[in-house]
């Protein structure tokens, strides 16, 4: 049987009952579960997801809709992932028809959790490694730190992240670990919180196995700390290291402020990844994914983020990287008064004139809510955009390269 861990599943319940119970076991199999209560909220979360879904788990009865609605809706844009429906005894004739219109399986309530377990199972497409979905973002600059990730990955030389702090360095280095032979076994992270701090390496070392030891700011490693990691290293350890650093490690090897045989020794493949506040459409995907995960837990939740809180997120420095973000949206959306997030919400201490758009910017929302507006009743067919819009196709894929669309 194939294991659920590592593999998102989409759990379409209204029953809290049946719901919660479902949702733990399947977390406890190891598997991303991500659970909505309403037909349209499952809906959004199989056509839109934040990672590639391999299989929908869906009652064919809700209280706002049905299961058969919802496969119904997702044929007509795509090819559905596979679908497990789980019905009443009443309901078991709908069940067959899904079946033939292409649904994977059903399941009659009430059934034993181990024949659910095997039967979601069976429904899982074959991988070798998990979906190589973005960690760090979709841009170019993302995409081509991960694409290095990735060859290392193939090999067990040590790996040094280095980049500012809320770059992506430890999804980087979970990434890494994941994609290599070594994923079935640990992945234990170390941090030097200061440099009178000494980790017990040995310790860490025989809790990591054949795994992959993190270690985290290894720039402020202390010398008792920077010793007990080469000699171990030296002895040729089972697991292998990947560590991180700011970007001024270097600075601190040439005034002799860290030994440079461990850099070198850490430093056999060395990433560099760019701060956040350089790559605007990976902070636009971050704060996209963050706002759904945030908005699912609401009692009442928000319709989106508006499309000036997107510009808002887009121009900021975002000094305090991906941790700055996520502080960010989680105050704006616990402490958000209207039906969507606004520039205020993510950054309260602005004033109005601070938040006031220049007229270029304005001219720039207005495009882009006007493109996507294009795109989306065109299904995306750029050319049948730009005839909507009275432009050229090569004016439209410029505009879109420019407002990241």
């Amino acid at each position: 049987m194939i294991p659920l861990a590592g593999r998102r599943i989409v759990l379409i319940e209204d029953d809290e009952i049946m719901g919660a119970s479902l949702a733990q076991r399947l977390a406890l199999e190891g598997a991303d579960v991500v659970w909505r209560r309403q037909a349209l909220r499952g809906l959004h979360a199989v056509r839109t997801p934040a990672a590639p879904v391999d299989a929908v788990v869906c009652d064919i009865r809700l209280r706002d809709g049905s299961g058969e609605e919802i496969f119904a809706e997702l044929g007509r844009a795509m090819t559905p992932p596979p679908f497990l429906f789980i019905t009443g005894q009443s309901g078991v004739e709908q069940a067959v028809r899904l079946l033939r219109a292409g649904a994977a399986d059903y399941l009659a309530k009430p059934f034993e959790m181990a024949v659910f377990l095997e039967r979601l199972a069976r429904l899982m497409p074959q991988r070798a490694v998990p979906a190589a979905e973005p960690v760090l973002g979709p841009s170019r600059a993302a995409q081509a730190v991960e694409a290095q990730a990735a060859q290392a990955a193939a090999d067990d030389a040590p790996v040094l992240l280095r980049g500012p702090r809320g770059a992506g360095k430890l999804a980087l280095a979970r990434r890494i670990h994941i994609l290599s032979d070594r994923r079935a076994a640990p992945f234990v992270a170390a941090e030097a919180a200061d440099r009178d701090a000494s980790p017990d390496f040995p310790a860490l070392g025989a809790r990591t196995g054949e795994g992959v030891l993190f270690v985290a700011a290894a720039g402020r490693l202390s010398a008792a700390a920077q010793d007990a990691l080469i000699a171990l290293l030296r002895e040729g350890p089972s697991w292998r290291l990947i560590a991180a650093c700011g970007p001024r490690l270097t600075e601190r090897v040439a005034a002799g402020g860290f030994r440079s045989d461990l850099y070198y020794l850490m430093a056999a493949r060395e990433i560099v990844v760019p701060p956040l506040g350089d790559r605007s459409e990976d902070a636009l995907w971050l704060a996209r994914r963050l706002f759904d995960g945030l908005n699912a837990r609401r009692a009442a939740p928000l319709a989106g983020l508006s499309g000036l809180a997107e510009d808002a997120v887009r121009a900021h420095d975002w000094p305090g990287g991906g941790r700055e973000l996520r502080a960010r949206m989680a105050r704006a959306v616990e402490m958000a008064a209207g039906d969507r997030l606004y520039p205020a919400d993510l950054f309260p201490e602005r004033t109005a004139t601070d938040d006031f758009l220049s007229l270029g910017e304005a001219r720039e929302a207005a495009e882009r809510v006007q493109i996507a507006a294009a795109l989306a009743r065109t299904g995306g067919q750029v050319a049948e955009a730009a005839r909507l819009l009275r432009v050229s196709r090569t004016t439209l894929w410029e505009k879109m390269q420019k407002l990241g669309l």
